[in-house]
Formats: C-alpha cells, structure tokens, sequence
C-alpha cells in the first residue's frame, strides 16, 4: 500500500525499488508510506537520523533511553510509548544509517507489545524540478501478522501511526522553516 505521493517520479520509484522492496514471508504484511515536506532535505534529515531522540517528532513516543551505544549503528534504545496504544515500551536496534544516502533501518527487537519481527527503512530524497527542493520522505515496514489478527488490520494499525509520524515530522520542519523564513524579512 502506498500512501500521500504520486509515486509516478522516476526518484520515488527508484528510492522504492532500491530500499523498500521487501520479500515478505506469508506470514507478514508491509507496506510504504510517501509524505512530501515543505523544508530542506538536511534539516528533515537531523530529525530522523536521530535514533536516540525519536520523541523529536513521534507523536506516541513519551521518552527514550539508550540501552546499549552511542546512537550509532548497533545502538539499542528503549522507547516508552504514550497511553492509549496496545504497548508500553518497544525495544529497537538500529541497523543501518546511512548520513550520504539517507536511509535509516531499525528493527523491533523487544517490548510488549504484538510487532514481532517489525523492519522499518526510511529514505529521504529531494524532488527539485518538480516540487521546488521538497524533501520526500518514505518509510516501509514488514512485520509479522500476529496470531488472531489479519494482514489488514496489522497493516492499518502500522500505517496510521507511521502516518501520524510523517505528518507531525512535515509540521514541525515546516514549522522551522516558517521562523526561520520570518526572521529573515
């Protein structure tokens, strides 16, 4: 499922095939999530590169702690979920992170909560001519469809808070990129 973009621009569609084309057993649904943001490529970037401080822009994400690296690949990190979701704490590693290239890949090593075996990739690229240097954001997933649920609803769930996330990710660059634009004039 792809969400929020034509998916028709040669960069999308290469960013797609290269990163987010996942081999998905038949006991797992995935899907990709496009957002468009309205600020630079680095500075949306300084957001995501940022494993240790995800709270920077996830909406359900009340702390973070590291439990074992610097925020470097390998790190693992803690996260404290906000009340209201089906978990409390979620236990990530992060597996790749790519400073050139912007991707980021962490996976769900631990919690509890039902995403077991959850990979997610995120990219940036900027889409100059057609969008006027717009960063555009995709992130994927696979993860296992847990016993006594669909590949529907565990796609759902994951796609509505990965949209949040994109969104509140879109506000606050955007946000930033407003004051900043207002203390030039």
């Amino acid at each position: 499922m792809l969400c929020k973009q034509d998916l028709e621009t040669p960069t999308i569609k290469a960013m797609l095939n290269t990163y987010h084309a996942s081999k998905l057993s038949s006991n797992q649904c995935g899907s990709s999530l496009v957002q468009t943001i309205d600020a630079p490529l680095p500075l949306v970037w300084s957001l995501i590169r940022r494993f240790e401080y995800p709270q920077g822009y996830k909406l359900f994400v009340k702390k973070c702690n590291l439990l074992d690296g610097d925020g470097g690949i390998g790190s693992v990190r803690e996260v404290m979920i906000t009340s209201g979701l089906p978990a409390g704490v979620s236990v990530e590693r992060l597996d790749k992170l790519d400073d050139d290239k912007h991707v980021l890949k962490f996976s769900i090593i631990g919690g509890d909560h039902r995403l077991v075996n959850y990979s997610s990739t995120i990219t940036l690229h900027e889409e100059e001519e057609e969008y006027g240097g717009k960063t555009v954001t995709i992130e994927s997933y696979a993860v296992d469809v847990p016993a006594g649920s669909s590949g529907d609803d565990t796609c759902s769930f994951a796609n509505t808070i990965i949209a949040c996330n994109l969104r509140s990710l879109a506000k606050i660059t955007e946000e930033k990129v407003c004051k900043v634009n207002q203390i030039k004039l």
